[in-house]
């Protein structure tokens, strides 16, 4: 075995004072092999040292909360004994060295992260971000992931019905790849992680162990530097009919007594399934590693513990039922391998070929890994260093339709069909609504319940003030399901900034995060699961430095009666256009303001928190009582380019009253446009609303100026078309 040398320490991504707490906690110099599980353990990826004394901040209970953070998902009520697991995963470094297994392993493994607690997963989403257009590798790497999300999803057989994917220069070196599943079960069929029962047997199962992967979470926790291309080998490669089978024999077995606890690997691989089992069950561990099923010859106890090859999962069983568990995974062409037993020593034991090659408490590992407080900027500090400019004059627009076009064919608000053209959303034969609308609903089998699932975050707000921002990204969650009729639940999240070491980095950290609990309390939305990305910068050739902060939130609720469920496109002529909630002339940070105007200026929009709960209880009500016809939430272009949509989107026009350009395409909080029919009243005691317009025709006609939709429909379409045609 290779001698542990300083060079070695640090190549395995420990610091010199980490190290020294390695030597503490053993009382002796590790081997190899002890020094790998330290170092992915005390990885970013895999103990977030740095952000776990924030994230214990966040709200996390509610009535409805089965269960929220530290098990593979979290789990939240939905009545008739009903749950809904869910959770939200980064695959960013993978996807930018690999794009297509990058994303594609990232599907795979937030699959396995819902249906190891029980779940059938009913639904994946994504949020993706990606760098400039024009940069030369970005249209390879937007090719290769969204092939890679539908190459696995299509295959697997879990529909892919939404997401959000976004474009600026910060992401040029580091691009985002976030995938969200949703799964249901029967709420008192919950599987959890903890290893109990001294002499229980500890059972492999799925695909065979490979080199593939090995210190992907290390790799994950480290900025890119010149050498990404290198990194190539440390990307997971997946098989999604593999996955497939792996969901039926795992939900087969979970329908018998056999299970005790139950782990997916996933980074890290076989390292954190099983510290994470012993330590959730205070127990210990002992793996005999001549057990595990190996696809490769000669492979080390050193690469099969850090291997993250894919399609695999550790076990606790009932003593007595190994042959019977087996019998349902050689059914389904699967390995199966018992490779040790639960203990009550509180270590983790490997042995191979007759020899112990690793003993460690477990302690050190995982609990008492170690956390760290890093410095953080001020709120005044923070602005000072983030030198965005005060908003100062914007001269008036002077052809409201020209800009609408400018702004419907940029990156940011264009058509997505290029992309979810490529995805199976239909599979499963319960989607109700998928992409383009507010948020995609997806019904509960042989139910009238349907689940509203949405992922937002907008970065750029963010950047210029991480605490409204952070406040930002839950309330368009919030908004975004109250649009289609849906109560919201709970929030899973995918916590996504740059280097941790950084004060300004740790500002916007901190910052995101007091304002998304602030928002998750006010709005009864608590946080349930997640996942934190560091690291996302990159001093490679051609890239950029630090990512916007990217706090990617996916909300989930649940519509009691489908048949109620609300769309965003105009369904007849002759209806009231309403827009419902606050207006205030802020053009901040607007997309309006970088795409006309070519500046990142101002402060991003205030959120009141109060006006999003009570509006959004207001609409929520209008839709159940069948008052509004259409609705849809205001957000990136503001209240003209929402109302674009929703005429693309039912293929009628409308005449909108004279506006200026502070009221077109300001992104003001809170708000909604909704149609009534002819007849229908809103009581305004109750409903702040103001009618704008009335539907019909072929094309916008905003007081004397008139955007045909065929115009409309073509600027929407062009950006993706054109890119992937050149």
């Amino acid at each position: 075995m290779a001698e542990v040398t300083p060079d070695v320490v640090e190549a395995h991504g420990l610091s010199p004072e980490e190290y020294e707490r390695v030597l503490h906690a053993l009382g002796r110099e590790p081997n190899l092999v002890e020094l790998g599980i330290f170092s992915v353990m005390w990885s970013e990826h895999c103990s977030y040292k740095s952000s776990r004394i924030h994230l214990k901040k966040l709200p996390t209970e509610a009535p409805w909360v089965i269960c929220g953070p530290g098990e593979n998902a979290g789990v939240i009520d939905i009545g008739d004994g009903q749950a809904a697991i869910f959770k939200m995963e980064s695959h960013n470094h993978p996807s930018y060295i690999e794009p297509y297994q990058g994303a594609a392993t990232g599907v795979g493994g937030i699959l396995r992260d819902v249906f190891t607690m029980g779940a059938r997963p009913v639904a994946n989403m994504n949020a993706l971000r990606f760098g400039r257009p024009d940069h030369p590798k970005m249209k390879h790497l937007v090719q290769g992931v969204v092939a890679g999300i539908g190459g696995y999803g299509n295959c697997v057989g879990v529909p892919t019905v939404g997401g959000e994917t976004n474009f600026h220069k910060a992401y040029d070196g580091n691009i985002l790849v976030n995938a969200m599943t949703v799964g249901v079960a029967d709420a008192n069929r919950i599987f959890y992680s903890a290893a109990t029962g001294v002499g229980n047997p500890i059972v492999y199962v799925g695909s065979k162990t490979g080199r593939d992967g090995i210190h992907g979470a290390t790799m994950a926790s480290a900025d890119f530097g010149e050498d990404a291309e290198a990194k190539r080998p440390t990307v997971q490669v997946g098989d999604p009919f593999t996955e497939k089978l792996l969901i039926e024999a795992c939900l087969e077995l979970m329908a018998t007594d056999m299970i005790v606890a139950i782990q997916d690997m996933g980074a890290a691989g076989l390292t954190s399934s099983s510290v994470e089992m012993a330590t959730n069950g205070k127990a210990g561990i002992r793996l005999v590693m001549d057990n595990v099923p190996c696809r490769e010859e000669g492979m080390t106890p050193y690469e099969m513990m850090l291997s993250e090859s894919q399609e695999r999962m550790l076990m606790v069983l009932k003593p007595g039922r190994e042959a019977e568990a087996e019998a349902i995974f050689l059914k389904w062409e699967l390995d199966f391998a018992v490779i040790g037993e639960v203990t009550d020593t509180g270590h983790m034991v490997l042995e191979f070929g007759g020899e112990v090659v690793c003993d460690i408490p477990l302690g050190p590992l995982a609990a008492d890994a170690p956390l760290y407080d890093r410095p953080s900027l001020s709120r005044e500090d923070y602005k000072a260093w983030a030198k965005v400019a005060p908003l100062g004059d914007v001269p008036a627009s002077t052809d409201l339709g020209a800009d609408l076009l400018k702004l419907m064919a940029s990156p940011d608000l264009a058509s997505r069909r290029w992309i979810w053209e490529q995805y199976d959303s239909q599979v499963g034969a319960d989607t109700l609504q998928l992409s383009g609308g507010d948020a995609a609903v997806v019904r509960v089998h042989g139910t009238r319940k349907a689940l509203a699932m949405t992922t937002d975050c907008t970065p750029r707000y963010c950047y210029a003030d991480p605490y409204e921002g952070g406040k930002q990204a839950i309330a368009e969650a919030y908004r975004n399901l109250c649009a289609v009729g849906a109560r919201p639940l709970a929030v899973t999240n995918c916590l996504n900034f740059a280097n941790p070491q950084r004060p300004e980095i740790m500002a916007q950290l901190t910052g995101c995060l007091e304002g998304m609990g602030d928002a998750c309390r006010a709005l009864d939305f608590p946080i349930v699961s997640g996942n934190v990305s560091l690291y996302n910068e990159s001093k490679a050739t051609g890239g950029g430095s630090a990512i916007l902060p990217t706090p990617a939130i996916g909300g989930v609720g649940v519509i009691a009666d489908y048949g109620q469920m609300a769309t965003i496109g105009f369904k007849a002529e002759g209806q009231a256009i309403l827009a419902i909630g606050p207006h205030y002339p802020e053009l901040g940070q607007s997309l309006w303001l970088r795409e006309i105007h070519g500046r990142e200026d101002g402060d991003p929009p205030r959120v009141d928190l109060a006006d999003e709960r009570l509006n959004g209880e207001i609409v929520r009500q209008l839709i159940a009582e069948g008052k509004v016809t259409a609705v849809h939430d205001m957000s990136d272009g503001g209240l003209l380019v929402a109302l674009a949509e929703m005429a693309l989107a039912g293929g009628i026009g409308a005449k909108i009253d004279a506006m200026t350009s502070e009221f077109a395409f300001n992104e003001s909080q809170a708000r909604y446009i909704v149609t009534v029919a002819p007849g229908v009243e809103l009581d305004r005691s109750k409903v702040p609303f103001e009618r704008i317009g009335t539907t019909g025709g072929d094309g916008l006609v905003v007081g004397e100026q008139s955007v045909p939709l065929a115009a409309l429909r073509e600027a929407s379409d062009s950006f993706f078309r054109d890119w992937m045609e050149s």
